[in-house]
């Protein structure tokens, strides 16, 4: 999964990168010649989305997400494969559901034609960012339950993150 791995990181680099450009030129614009350029919020507001979605999905792939392991961490075998499967099916639903009602709203702005204010592109493009981070949750979340329900099944209790135990 290394190749998902760099995939993720570079659209989170141009991202980030295009949203700090766009936003610093419209600050410069604004404050040095009086003109402020009204399509920026539009890109940078769903520039954000895709972050926020691809930032969880690098986050639960990273096991960086918060969480208190105190039963985990004590219980048996049986208990704790049954932590990692409860808590998997509630974030893979969570993001399920966030997967699918962004499809609809996609797939309702291709129907209704609708347009952006500023910039009069299609708002679905825009709006890809949304079923397409909440699918990147999906996968992530498959992907952790899997790898924490074969440390479970071997006794191990160490989470297998890029750069911490817990």
């Amino acid at each position: 999964m290394k190749v998902l791995d760099y995939f993720e990181e570079i659209i989170l680099f141009i991202a980030f990168a295009a949203m700090t450009v766009i936003t610093f030129l419209n600050v410069v614009s604004r404050n040095l010649a009086g003109i402020s350029i009204s399509f920026t919020e539009e890109i940078t507001i769903n520039l954000l989305v895709l972050i926020t979605f691809l930032g969880a999905a690098v986050g639960v792939r990273k096991y960086a997400h918060l969480g208190f392991t105190l039963l985990f961490d004590k219980g048996n075998k049986a208990i704790r494969l049954f932590i990692v499967f409860f808590t998997g099916m509630m974030g893979f639903i969570l993001f399920g559901i966030l997967f699918w009602y962004g499809v609809e709203m996609v797939q309702f702005q291709i129907k209704m034609n609708q347009k952006t204010p500023a910039l009069g592109m299609p708002q679905w493009i825009l709006s890809l960012a949304l079923p397409f981070g909440a699918f990147m949750c999906v996968v992530r979340t498959v992907q952790v339950v899997m790898e924490e329900a074969k440390n479970v099944s071997r006794g191990e209790k160490t989470v297998e993150g890029d750069d911490q135990t817990v």
